[in-house]
């Protein structure tokens, strides 16, 4: 089977679907049209498939000898920003689009399930189409898991598009190379007064001050200088006027790391400094923490064989390294059930103008990497499958 080759015939069905995503965007777990697209497409090729998650789509794909099962995820949800390119394929919905991308990734999708399909009867097992809603909301991954998107899985492949690397290059990388992504919120309660008799209350904002001040002792004495910890309070409120003292502050923040073992611990460290500081005001503190994505952990195995099929599909000067990144996916949230790896497919151009950033609202992709990335998730598939020991 070349892969390569029938990537390139199935390259504009891949465009056009893109571009058909890119004009109709839906928010995270709201992705009604865009679910009822891809089901209707995969019906199209004969491919069963049944809603799951609320607005996602599991597809099936058995090949005609028994073997392993592997997942291939695409999210396909968008964000709430105003598109600022003048394309024909601009987004017709205001305030909303496709600015990370996912648009490519449900078209690539589609574009490996018809390879896939084609050469099913080479296929030793199964392969799971995973189109994921709400990724941006950090739900998506969870419900699919839920719901039994990963019931019987053995491996679990994905990746993503980034306009901050070079279209024509595929990166990927063994261990932590994203971050996890939680969220907390303190709220200090303290007792009001006058501003002139501080002495006969308890401030709570001067008590929420020195939480905020606190916490950074975390990255800085409570975790190994050899792994990376963000603690980042990035709203405080408090008070009501200038000369009373505030009987209450709430701050809200995220924790960003890239272990499993520091992010458990996390929890407990903020909750003993922010008690103990406000004890030592007088005032009251009360943590909210809520575990939103994990860190993106690739297997090492797997990143190998990627690597393997990136060269395959493309060349071996096709290959880089994936950086750390302090961003999440919650894909990591199949990596913690499953083997797998996550890899990041460039589509910077600069003759196409397409390396603005991800999440930005000039945020576009050269198209004609998309048929690579239909090729990289169906060689993935077919090289495990068929390489696995059934």
């Amino acid at each position: 089977m070349n892969i390569q080759e029938l990537s390139k015939k199935y390259a504009q069905y891949v465009v056009d679907m893109r571009r058909e995503f890119h004009m109709n965007p839906e928010i995270s777990m709201h992705e009604e049209r865009t679910a009822r697209r891809i089901a209707e497409e995969l019906k199209k090729m004969g491919i069963p498939c049944k809603s799951i998650a609320g607005t996602g789509v599991l597809g099936i794909i058995k090949g005609n000898h028994e073997g392993k099962t592997i997942a291939l995820r695409a999210d396909i949800d968008a964000l709430e920003i105003t598109e600022k390119n003048d394309v024909e394929y601009k987004s017709q919905t205001d305030g909303v689009m496709h600015a990370c991308g996912h648009d490519c990734h449900a078209a690539m999708l589609l574009g490996a399930a018809a390879i896939l399909n084609e050469i099913k009867d080479e296929i030793k097992g199964t392969v799971k189409l995973m189109f994921q809603p709400g990724e941006e909301v950090a739900q998506g991954a969870k419900k699919m898991i839920e719901e039994g998107a990963l019931d019987g899985v053995d491996e679990v492949f994905g990746m993503h598009v980034m306009g901050h690397l070079p279209a024509g290059k595929i990166a990927i990388g063994e261990g932590a190379r994203m971050a996890s992504a939680d969220s907390f919120k303190i709220t200090v309660k303290g007792i009001g007064g006058h501003g002139s008799m501080p002495n006969l209350a308890v401030d709570a904002l001067l008590a929420a001050s020195a939480i905020v001040m606190n916490l950074q002792s975390i990255a800085s004495r409570e975790v190994s200088p050899m792994d990376t910890v963000v603690v980042s309070v990035g709203k405080l409120i408090s008070g009501t006027r200038f000369n009373i003292i505030a009987d209450e502050a709430v701050m809200e923040g995220t924790t960003r790391c890239f272990s499993y073992e520091v992010r458990d611990k996390l929890p407990e460290m903020m909750k003993r400094i922010a008690e103990s500081t406000a004890a030592t005001y007088r005032a009251k503190a009360e943590l909210e923490y809520n575990l939103l994505t994990a860190p993106t952990i690739n297997n090492k195995e797997s990143t190998v064989r990627a690597e393997k099929s990136i060269e395959k599909i493309m060349s071996r000067d096709a290959v880089i390294e994936m950086p750390k990144m302090a961003g999440a996916e919650d894909f990591s949230e199949y990596l913690e059930k499953v083997p797998g790896t996550f890899a990041l497919v460039g589509t910077a151009n600069e003759a196409k103008n397409t390396c603005y950033a991800n999440h930005h609202p000039n945020f576009d992709v050269d198209e004609d990497m998309l048929h690579c990335g239909s090729a990289l998730y169906a060689q993935y598939a077919a090289d495990y499958l068929n390489e696995a020991e059934n």
